[in-house]
């Protein structure tokens, strides 16, 4: 008989989210309907913004107590009753943290068979991806010779956008939380350099290693590193807005730059929000494809192995302890 476990979430926390937050349980089997799939997890993303979520605060709407936490998967359609689909196909959809999910027809999409390990359609294949080539190629527009600077270097969306930026001929300082990240990220994604935010002042290393100020600015943390980062910001610099990690565990936003820091960088400000980009997203994967084949762009998943798992590895998500796209194998 075939069981449908949960996570749901238990309650919400005020700061730091912890295991206990989160209660594993077992839910009714989901029974597709007419032009419907059911839908087997494999895989499931683990992602900061379902921390908005369970704060009330993210566009895609709120996780309350008692509810299934939301996320996407990459699962096998298992009963279809969709032309589109068939008994096998593997397909992406936000199945959300449990074993078994239906959706109809037009909410699924298949993954391309070029793509070898099917939990890359949630990485460096996936919505991290596609954020990462957005912002930086879409958006950031990057050029040889430009410098780019990165927070959450070696995360999901970070260590692409780093070496997408590496790939057309730019400068890279990664920014990162241990000697670990860093030393992973000139090793072996091949940032420029890489500086521990939690050692020494973090403008007097960027004066350092951008004495020319900063071209690109994919933030994916905001808060302070913002505004540090701001001040040093090169003429005609552009910023991508991406991320909010200094506040996902907080109750409060923090505050932004002085806009005078942008104008007399005479600075292009964009907000990223991946969602705008869903209509180009086989551009980008036929794109990042091929520098993974080529070996100009290198994938690390952070996995955790199990659904009962899940909680402790979103928390160690949010407490910075992954190496690489963290990832639940299902």
């Amino acid at each position: 008989m075939k069981e449908n476990i949960q996570v749901q979430l238990a309650s919400t926390p005020e700061s730091q989210p912890q295991p206990q937050h989160f209660s594993v349980v077992k839910g009714e089997m989901p029974k597709a309907q007419d032009k419907q799939v059911l839908c087997e997890t494999l895989y499931l993303s683990l992602d900061p913004y379902m921390r908005s979520q369970i704060a009330g605060r993210h566009m895609s709407g709120s996780v309350n107590p008692g509810d299934v936490m939301r996320g996407e998967t990459v699962s096998k359609v298992v009963e279809s009753h969709h032309p589109d689909f068939q008994e096998g196909d593997l397909v992406r959809c936000f199945g959300g943290w449990q074993n078994y999910s239906v959706h109809d027809g037009d909410s699924v999409f298949k993954i391309k068979q070029e793509i070898d390990n099917p939990s890359y359609a949630l990485s460096a294949l996936g919505m991290p991806g596609l954020t990462a080539y957005a912002g930086m190629i879409w958006q950031a527009q990057p050029k040889a010779g430009d410098v780019v600077v990165i927070p959450a270097a070696i995360g999901g969306v970070g260590s692409v956008a780093g070496q997408l930026a590496k790939i057309h001929g730019c400068t890279v300082i990664g920014i990162a939380g241990t000697d670990e990240k860093c030393d992973y990220a000139v090793n072996n994604l091949g940032y420029d350099a890489c500086i521990n935010r939690k050692k020494g002042d973090l403008g007097e290393q960027l004066d350092k290693l951008c004495p020319d100020g900063v071209d690109i600015f994919f933030d994916l943390v905001g808060g302070d590193m913002l505004n540090t980062v701001s001040e040093r910001l090169a003429i005609g610099a552009r910023v991508i807005l991406c991320g909010l990690m200094a506040d996902y565990n907080k109750t409060t936003r923090s505050m932004g730059p002085p806009p005078a820091m942008w104008i007399k960088a005479r600075a292009i400000v964009y907000g990223l929000v991946v969602y705008d980009f869903e209509p180009r997203r086989d551009e980008f994967v036929d794109a990042c494809l091929k520098y993974i084949k080529e070996g100009k762009l290198t994938v690390r998943e952070d996995i955790a192995n199990g659904l009962v798992e899940a909680p402790e590895a979103f928390c160690r998500l949010m407490r910075g302890e992954n190496m690489g796209k963290a990832v639940v194998k299902v």
